[in-house]
């Protein structure tokens, strides 16, 4: 496909892009059915839009086709549950001398109010936790 636009695909990707943050949500009233169904495959099959989990998106040729420069998106690194704090607490608590609180804020850069109640233990509806809380607080 050029970047030859039609006035309609020119209005869906400018609306897009001006109103929705690149999502497409409008389209002309005038376009319905197998016509709509018809646009949107053309922008697809040509490049210009894109399926993105459940949200249709104008895509870099998108913008280049009505003359805009992409906005830049900056990579990060994907954090996965091996590289999370969530991990690095839990390896730290798994080795043999265990993990001070203080060890987990350094870690982590929790405040130590945030580090407390995450390795407190909950007792809350437990019955056998609350009488061995109240056999260790009579000790």
């Amino acid at each position: 496909m050029s970047n030859q636009l039609t006035p309609t695909q020119h209005a869906i990707l400018s609306h897009a892009l001006a109103q929705t943050q690149g999502k497409l949500l409008w389209f002309p009233d005038a376009l319905k059915g197998g016509a709509k169904d018809k646009v949107i495959d053309s922008l697809r099959r040509g490049g210009l839009i894109a399926q993105i989990k459940h949200e249709t998106v104008v895509t870099k040729a998108g913008y280049e086709a009505l003359g805009l420069k992409p906005p830049f998106i900056e990579h990060r690194e994907v954090r996965t549950r091996e590289n999370s704090k969530q991990a690095t607490v839990i390896a730290m608590l798994k080795r043999p001398e265990g993990a001070t609180v203080d060890q987990i804020c350094e870690a982590t850069g929790w405040q130590q109010h945030y580090a407390d109640v995450l390795v407190m233990p909950t007792c809350v509806g437990n019955p056998a936790c609350v009488a061995e809380s109240a056999a260790m607080k009579s000790a």
